[in-house]
């Protein structure tokens, strides 16, 4: 007989690694398939990535508590945040400009580029797993008696009591585990790149809503010391007609229009590197979890770019799970199905919520509909005017609220 296996993370990025860090400190060593190689760590970082990820407090708290956060090659954490609309007088400000690179507890967030965190995650996971597996293919899965069966393409086969799919928005264990998901199609595209500004960003994330969709300016790190403070990271969210026709011009062409549309908010834009265009869709698994199973971060829920959360409650969505598991083996149970649910309870509902209100705030942004922009420009207003309103924003993007019923709590 084989051996059964107590757990399989199918996917070792940020959020397959996030889980296998935390359960192995936990005392469970899982076994983790990676798609990916070892990564060249000189060469990956010496490449810089024209997309960031903008981490929360709750998810940086998190990689702290795995060890991983101090071995990140480069992050830029940001003060500030600014948003508002071309056409109207409302706009919300968080936090503060900047001239010093800030301490980290002054900072609301970090940005920091995929590429170097799974470079940290990965080295990490070399380090700490006993079963961890680069290159790895999955070719099957299927529901036994009592375990889930992994075929892999080399011919191997695995058991486990425990399959956790963290294998990204087109995940193959969701497939194969035959649980159906509702796609929102926005008929949007967004557009990334880095882009270098004629002035510093001064450490503030900002968004412009543009009758188009929002405009998104990410402060990111770069290569050079000198020129740090003047590279951002867009992410331009279009009509699919009008991503296309961008996504067409030569960099001057593009370099000339952006300037133009970000309304000169950070002066002319001299440099663009790494241009790349994805579609938009809303995804949700109409179930987080079967018998023996559960699905996390982006094979679970992918939501809108507009807030730039999907990773956050990705991260979430590892501590929560590792949470009610380590809990439960404690009093020597493992994977019971009541534990999967509970996961899901306290997930789901909160991802579906994350999920509509970016789709809804994205249509009323767009709308050019009068009484809509009244309600806008009145509702930005607001928000900026009253403390408690801005508090309850920032608290539901920091993602602490969320841990604070776990072993994590900040």
């Amino acid at each position: 007989m084989s051996e059964v296996l107590d757990v399989v993370i199918v996917g070792g990025g940020l959020v397959g690694g996030l889980t296998a860090l935390l359960l192995a400190q936990g005392g469970v060593q899982p076994t983790v398939l990676d798609a990916a190689p070892v990564l060249d760590v000189e060469k990956t970082l010496s490449v810089m990535n024209p997309r960031v990820l903008a981490l929360s407090q709750a998810t940086i708290h998190l990689l702290k508590t795995v060890n991983v956060w101090d071995d990140l090659a480069r992050q830029m954490p940001y003060t500030g945040m600014q948003v508002w609309n071309l056409n109207g007088y409302g706009e919300i400000n968080f936090g503060h400009e900047s001239i010093q690179r800030p301490m980290p507890e002054q900072a609301l967030g970090s940005m920091v580029e995929p590429s170097v965190l799974n470079v940290a995650i990965q080295q990490k996971m070399l380090e700490q797993l006993t079963d961890y597996r680069t290159q790895v293919r999955v070719t099957r899965i299927e529901q036994g008696v009592g375990c889930w069966h992994i075929q892999l393409a080399d011919g191997t086969t695995l058991k486990t009591k425990l399959l956790i799919g963290a294998d990204g928005a087109n995940s193959f264990v969701r497939e194969q585990a035959f649980i159906d998901l509702d796609v929102l199609d926005y008929k949007q595209a967004a557009i990334s790149c880095a882009i270098k500004t004629a002035k510093p960003h001064h450490y503030v994330a900002r968004q412009i809503f543009l009758p188009t969709g929002p405009l998104a300016y990410l402060p990111m790190a770069s290569l050079e010391e000198t020129e740090n403070g003047y590279w951002q990271s867009i992410v331009w969210t279009l009509p699919d007609d009008y991503a296309d026709e961008y996504s067409a011009l030569n960099d001057t062409a593009f370099m000339q229009l952006l300037t133009q549309e970000s309304q000169h908010m950070l002066g002319e834009v001299l440099d663009v590197r790494s241009r790349a265009q994805f579609p938009l869709k809303a995804r949700a698994a109409k179930q987080y979890v079967k018998a023996g199973l559960a699905l996390i971060g982006d094979a679970a829920h992918v939501i809108h770019p507009l807030a730039g959360q999907g990773v956050n409650i990705g991260c979430l969505d590892a501590a929560v799970l590792c949470d009610v598991l380590l809990h439960d083996l404690s009093r020597g149970v493992w994977a019971h199905d009541q534990t999967l649910m509970r996961y899901e309870h306290r997930r789901k509902g909160q991802n579906d919520a994350m999920m509509h209100s970016m789709s809804v705030i994205g249509w009323l942004e767009s709308s050019e509909l009068f009484p809509i922009v009244w309600a806008r420009n009145m509702g930005l207003k607001q928000v900026e005017q009253i403390p408690v309103l801005k508090d309850k924003f920032m608290q539901q993007a920091n993602g602490l609220g969320a841990l604070q019923s776990t072993r994590y709590r900040h």
